[in-house]
């Protein structure tokens, strides 16, 4: 029986030296394969950009549907950048100055600059495309183009 190779082996097309560091075998079945879409944040302009906004994204068969948690973000101070393939988000949560760097006890909230840049698995049509904003969610729905859909053109005579 041929054994399965690890996640970093698949990944490098290395090969395992040592059983010791070793402690990805369980996480065999996390990436399988790639999806058809790519979610990344480290292009040159989100580079100067602190964070990378976590998202989700749904591919429907009629639509993309991006969801992304932006509490703290008033939608005036996101910016939504679409193309017919790409998606850029970039925006800023500020930190309440009314509490003193030395009274936290624990601190883990993200604070600051974030982006993210979503490659789409599908053309999108531009001009039909909404965002909006509810209790701290931003959800984007993005349809598709219709690839299928054909129109009669009518010639002009001159």
């Amino acid at each position: 029986m041929k054994k399965r190779r690890t996640f970093f082996e698949r990944i490098t097309g290395g090969t395992k030296v040592d059983n010791e560091f070793d402690d990805f075998d369980h996480d065999d079945d996390l990436i399988e394969h790639q999806d058809s879409f790519s979610v990344r944040g480290g292009s040159e302009e989100s580079a100067a950009v602190g964070g990378e906004l976590s998202v989700d994204v749904i591919n429907t068969p009629s639509e993309i549907i991006i969801k992304a948690m932006v509490a703290g973000v008033k939608p005036q101070d996101l910016d939504v950048q679409i193309s017919r393939d790409m998606i850029t988000i970039v925006g800023s949560r500020e930190e309440s100055s009314e509490i003193s760097e030395q009274d936290y006890y624990h601190k883990e909230l993200y604070w600051g600059a974030f982006s993210r840049n979503i490659l789409l698995p599908e053309e999108i049509d531009v001009e039909l495309a909404e965002a909006k904003e509810k209790h701290g969610l931003l959800e984007i729905r993005l349809p598709k183009i219709d690839k299928g859909r054909k129109t009669k053109l009518q010639i002009k005579s001159n």
